[in-house]
């Protein structure tokens, strides 16, 4: 099986996929390069959750900062988001599921932040289908917390695994079924993440 396989079969099977070498570890150190950059360019805005900036900004809730990835930008012709296409078209191929777009934003949480348990779906809404994370965290020791914690897709409050957010680490998981959280972390954590889309995106 190649990569693609692997990961659509482990979505079949569970609603979720953790690949440790699909993506290159060459691209997450570009990635972080870029991330950084834009960081230190001032770019980065907290995270929010809802559709409402006014009440969606609630760091004990979500205490991530992000930076979207604009398309047509330098950092959209990366190699990453061109794989992620491909998976895109790979998906709609072989299941129909109509994703018509993707969206990819850069996170930052700093030491004591994280994220509580939630779907990747806005109230009403349903255009966002794969959920996509990949981590850019070079050295990162089990020490620094941080971990992608998964929920039973029939029991939201059973959980089921945790894992490391170690550089080159790609989480895949079906966005409105799979209850996640970021637990805190003790040091800065990076990633780029996104959804894969049913409706078009400019």
């Amino acid at each position: 099986m190649n990569d693609y396989d692997q990961i659509i079969h482990a979505l079949n099977q569970r609603g979720w996929s953790i690949s440790d070498g699909a993506v290159p570890q060459a691209w997450c150190g570009e990635l972080l390069a870029a991330a950084r950059e834009q960081w230190e360019a001032g770019a980065f805005e907290p995270g929010e959750f809802g559709l409402d900036p006014a009440g969606g900004r609630q760091p004990e809730v979500r205490g991530d900062a992000i930076c979207w990835v604009q398309p047509g930008s330098d950092i959209a012709r990366h190699a990453f988001f061109d794989w992620m296409a491909r998976f895109r078209a790979v998906l709609n191929d072989r299941y129909g599921l109509g994703l018509r777009s993707q969206e990819f934003h850069f996170a930052r949480y700093p030491e004591g932040r994280g994220y509580r348990k939630h779907l990747d779906q806005h109230r009403g809404r349903n255009v966002r289908k794969v959920s996509i994370v990949l981590y850019l965290n070079e050295g990162w020791d089990a020490a620094h917390g941080g971990e992608l914690a998964l929920y039973a897709l029939t029991n939201p409050e059973l959980e089921v695994q945790r894992f490391t957010p170690i550089a080159g680490r790609l989480a895949v998981f079906m966005s409105g079924l799979i209850p996640h959280a970021v637990l805190p972390a003790r040091a800065t954590r990076w990633s780029v993440a996104g959804w894969l889309r049913t409706d078009e995106r400019a």
